[in-house]
């Protein structure tokens, strides 16, 4: 009875409130989009490069080395530059170390190798230069890739539910996904790289699986009351978003120490499956049942 009662409780303040908590990621995404536009005025674009995105070099070496000693001196020589540590994944001990910069290999060798005090090789570091006009058309293919995935996604989704109200939702959740997930890695101060482009082309999926799994459920299943149906959905896709979040987070875990291209993708799609639990089950799902009341109060 007291689980009965409960649940009886929560559906009426759900019934009472749903309108109003649609809201809430609808308010955090304007404030991301005001965020992204200072961001954008200030830095050119809404995100941070790194140099696969922006041209530069960059060089591994299989050695230890003192990683804040050397970024200070690297920083007084070249400016902004990236410098991190990879580690065996058993013992946490530091085997190799990756210096990112957007100066040219010629000056960037000679000086790791004056400080390191032995010469770089083949067998012992690996060197790769991208040239700046290269990044910057791939990251306009990157971008327009991003812009193609929704363009499509959209024209399925109405295909598929053949309603205005329910396909915006949708586009919705995806959209705002994107950009929250986006505002969160600009202010954590992580400079993308091209896989964290494909992160959020990925993120765009794992976004509309759960939104179409609701929107069908809600729509096409008229045998339960509303609420009956989304509470049905949610208990599917929470499951769904949970396992693939825990199991993300473990990989981010074991790949963070010794690959920068992992350990990008699954922060980004950690972040935004973060998000999409909230532009799914609160906008989302308040979007639908006020559709479907009104839609079954015409009948």
């Amino acid at each position: 009875m007291e689980k009965e009662s409960f649940a009886k409780k929560f559906e009426k303040q759900y019934d009472k409130y749903y309108k109003i908590i649609l809201f809430i990621p609808v308010i955090f995404l304007v404030l991301s989009l005001i965020f992204l536009y200072n961001f954008s005025q200030q830095n050119g674009d809404i995100v941070r490069k790194d140099i696969s995105l922006t041209g530069g070099t960059s060089v591994q070496v299989n050695s230890r080395t003192d990683i804040a000693l050397l970024q200070t001196e690297l920083e007084n020589e070249f400016g902004d530059i990236s410098i991190r540590s990879i580690s065996n994944i058993l013992t946490g001990e530091q085997i190799a170390f990756v210096v990112e910069t957007t100066a040219e290999p010629s000056e960037i060798i000679p000086f790791l190798e004056n400080y390191l005090g032995f010469e770089l090789d083949s067998e012992n570091s690996s060197v790769e230069f991208t040239g700046s006009s290269l990044s910057e058309s791939f990251y306009n293919q990157l971008r327009l890739a991003i812009f193609l995935s929704f363009i499509f996604m959209a024209l399925v989704v109405f295909f598929i539910f053949r309603s205005v109200t329910p396909s915006l939702a949708i586009i919705f959740a995806a959209f705002s996904d994107i950009v929250l997930t986006i505002t969160v890695i600009n202010l954590l101060g992580i400079s993308i790289s091209t896989a964290g482009i494909v992160a959020l082309l990925m993120l765009i999926g794992y976004s509309v699986d759960t939104d179409i799994l609701l929107t069908t459920r809600v729509l096409k299943r008229k045998d339960d009351p509303i609420n009956t149906r989304i509470y049905n959905s949610f208990k599917t896709g929470m499951t769904m978003t949970l396992t693939s979040l825990i199991v993300i987070l473990a990989a981010l875990y074991l790949t963070s120490s010794f690959s920068k291209v992992f350990s990008q993708i699954f922060t980004i799609l950690a972040i935004g499956l973060v998000f999409d639990i909230f532009a799914t089950w609160l906008t989302n799902a308040s979007i639908l049942k006020w559709y479907a009341e009104k839609k079954e109060n015409k009948k």
